[in-house]
């Protein structure tokens, strides 16, 4: 995937996208929305504490496997 800096300066029929793909855009786009700054956090709680999990075990003879396919692949 790529990216663009949108300004305002730029205008939605330019954008490479909404040039390749007109049949799902409308006729009319009045603009890009305006940046709005998101607020995201998470309630801590006194006394909690991290979700406890047991790490994932491997058979020895999975873990030999697993290893000798990442050297071959790493070799390569």
């Amino acid at each position: 995937l790529s990216s663009i800096e949108v300004t305002p300066d730029v205008l939605v029929e330019e954008v490479r996208v909404v040039q390749q793909f007109q049949d799902v855009f409308p006729l009319e786009i009045h603009g890009f929305p305006l940046t709005k700054e998101v607020e995201f956090f998470i309630d801590l709680y006194p006394g909690t504490g991290p979700i406890s999990e047991s790490p994932y075990r491997m058979a020895p003879a999975e873990l030999t496997e697993l290893k000798s396919q990442i050297e071959d692949l790493l070799g390569k």
